[in-house]
C-alpha cells in the first residue's frame, strides 16, 4: 500500500501521475489519500454566487514553460478544456499591471518600446538598467537575495519598484529575504558564469534548447499559437482540484478525509506505520507527503529530530485576503489586472487583483484585497479581528481608486501560514533533506510548494517528478 498525505494540489497531483504511470496497478498497491479536513483542494477554494465567484488562493494558472505546458496536458486529459477561459497578450489583464507607490497608481511597461520611455516611477528609460548591468563587475556568491541581485546588476529602483512589488505578488514575501534562485536563476547563473546577465543572455542564442521534450496536448499547442497571457477555469478554479479529487475517487483511491496524522513511524525500508489522532494505525510501504514542511516536521520528529529541524527552517507567512463585490452597473475600475504594493511604501496592503477584469460571468465590481504576507505580525499582530481586516482593506480602496460605494458583499479569510518562503539558502536545504531521507533510505517522497516552487504549475510538475523518480 501507499499513502499520499495531504489533499491539496500536490497530494491529488501525486495521485493522478501514480496512476497515469501505472504505479499503482502495475505494483497492485492500494492507494491511500489522507487529508486532515472535511475537503481536498487545499488553498484553491472558490465561493460561488450568481452575481461572483470569491477566488480565496489563486484565480489565474500561467501557461509558460515547461511546467505550465505539463499542466495544461493534464487539464485536457481531465477534460476540462472547454473550461478554460484564457487571457490573451490583446486584454486589458495582460497589458495593465500596475504598482503604486508615492501615492499614485502607475502602469508597468510592458511592451519593448516603453524599454526607451521615461515610466514614473521610474526616474529614467528602462534600457539604463541594462547599460548598467553591463558596466558592473562580477561578484562570486553561492546564493544572494533576489533584490540585492537586482540592485547590483540593475539599480536600486527596478529592485524598489518592480522586483520587489513582484515578490509580494508571487509569495507575499520581502525580496531582500528571497533567493535569487527562486525567480531568476538563469540570471543569476548567467551573472556567476559570464560575468554579467546581458553576456549571458547574448551567448545563450548560440546555444541549442536544451529544454525537456514534452509531448504536448492540442489545449497546450493552443496556449503557445495563441500566446496565452493566463487563464482560468469558468466557474471558479476549485474545479480544478475537485476534477482531480473525482478522478482518484473514479480509480479506487481510498480518500479518507478528516484523518489527522499524528506521527510517521519508519519501520524499515520498505514499512512505514501512519498514526492518526483517533489511535488507528495504518501501514503502508510509501508515503508521498504533500503537507507543508513543517506539518511534516511534527509527524517525523520522534524519530528523526535533525530531519524535523531542516523542515522547520523553511519559513511560512501569513496572508489576509479580503474579497470585495460592488453591486454597480458600471465598473468602478479602469480594466486591468490590478495593482501591487511596493515594500518601501510600508502600506497594511500587498496589492489588490481586479477580479471582474481577469475572471469571466463577474456582474459588477469585484476586488480581492491581499494583506500581509512577510509583514503580517508585524502589521496586525497576533489576533487581529476579521472585521479590522475589512476596515482597512475598504479604506485603502477608496484612498488608491476612490471607490466611496460601500461592498454589497465580502469575505474575509486569513490563511495562516499558506506560503513558503525560499529564502537564501533554501535549494542547498531542500538538498540536504532529500540527501538525509536517501541516506537513511526512508520510504518517503516530498512534493509540493515548500520545497520545488510555489505556484500551481510547480506544485504539479513536483508531483510528476517525485513518482517518476519512484519508477526508475
Amino acid at each position: 500500500m501507499a499513502a499520499i498525505l495531504g489533499g491539496g494540489l500536490g497530494g491529488l497531483s501525486t495521485g493522478y501521475y501514480l496512476l497515469k504511470n501505472n504505479i499503482i496497478n502495475n505494483n497492485n498497491l492500494k492507494l491511500f489519500l489522507l487529508e486532515a479536513t472535511n475537503f481536498c483542494g487545499g488553498w484553491i477554494k472558490s465561493i460561488k454566487t450568481k452575481d461572483y465567484i470569491f477566488e480565496q488562493g489563486p484565480r489565474t494558472i500561467r501557461p509558460k514553460g515547461i511546467v505550465g505546458l505539463n499542466t495544461l496536458n493534464m487539464i485536457q486529459d481531465l477534460g476540462l478544456s472547454e473550461h478554460i477561459v484564457p487571457i490573451r497578450p490583446d486584454h486589458p489583464a495582460a497589458k495593465n499591471r500596475m504598482i503604486y507607490a508615492k501615492n499614485n497608481l502607475h502602469l508597468l511597461p510592458s511592451s519593448l518600446k516603453s524599454m526607451f520611455r521615461k515610466i514614473t516611477p521610474f526616474s529614467k528609460p528602462l534600457i539604463f538598467a541594462l547599460l548598467n548591468d553591463i558596466k558592473q563587475p562580477n561578484k562570486h556568491l553561492q546564493d544572494d537575495s533576489i533584490y540585492n541581485f537586482v540592485e547590483r546588476r540593475f539599480g536600486k529602483e527596478i529592485a524598489d519598484y518592480a522586483v520587489s512589488p513582484m515578490i509580494c505578488g508571487i509569495c507575499a514575501g520581502d525580496a531582500k529575504e528571497i533567493s535569487v534562485k527562486f525567480l531568476m536563476k538563469t540570471l543569476f547563473e548567467w551573472e556567476q558564469t559570464h560575468g554579467g546577465v546581458v553576456k549571458g543572455m547574448i551567448r545563450s542564442l548560440f546555444k541549442p534548447n536544451s529544454d525537456e521534450d514534452l509531448e504536448l496536448s492540442d489545449l497546450a499547442r493552443k496556449s503557445q499559437e495563441e500566446k496565452w497571457n493566463v487563464y482560468t477555469i469558468r466557474g471558479g478554479l476549485d474545479i480544478f482540484p475537485l476534477t482531480l479529487h473525482n478522478y482518484l475517487k473514479e480509480n479506487d483511491v481510498n480518500i479518507k478525509l478528516n484523518t489527522k496524522i499524528e506521527e510517521i513511524e519508519f519501520v524499515d525500508s520498505g514499512t512505514v506505520v501512519l498514526k492518526d489522532i483517533a489511535g488507528e494505525r495504518t501501514e503502508v510501504n510509501h508515503v508521498y507527503s504533500s503537507i507543508p514542511a513543517y506539518s511534516l516536521a511534527n509527524l517525523v520528529s520522534n524519530q528523526h529530530p535533525e530531519l524535523a529541524q531542516d523542515l522547520r527552517d523553511i519559513p511560512f507567512v501569513t496572508v489576509g485576503i479580503v474579497n470585495l463585490h460592488f453591486a454597480t452597473d458600471k465598473s468602478l475600475i479602469t480594466p486591468a489586472f490590478g495593482f501591487l504594493v511596493p515594500p518601501i511604501e510600508n502600506s497594511p496592503i500587498l496589492g489588490v487583483v481586479f477580479d471582474s477584469c481577469c475572471i469571466p460571468d463577474q456582474n459588477g465590481t469585484v476586488l480581492t484585497v491581499m494583506l500581509g504576507g512577510r509583514w503580517f505580525k508585524e502589521k496586525f499582530g497576533d489576533d487581529v479581528k476579521v472585521t479590522t481586516l475589512y476596515d482597512i482593506a475598504v479604506k485603502e480602496i477608496s484612498s488608491i481608486l476612490n471607490i466611496t460605494e460601500k461592498p454589497s458583499a465580502y469575505n474575509v479569510n486569513i490563511l495562516h501560514r499558506c506560503i513558503p518562503q525560499y529564502v537564501i539558502g533554501h535549494y542547498e536545504r531542500v538538498d540536504k533533506i532529500r540527501q538525509y531521507i536517501k541516506d537513511k533510505n526512508l520510504p518517503i517522497s516530498l512534493v509540493g510548494s515548500s520545497y520545488d516552487g510555489v505556484g500551481i504549475n510547480d506544485v504539479i510538475y513536483s508531483a510528476k517528478t517525485q513518482v517518476l523518480k519512484d519508477c526508475t
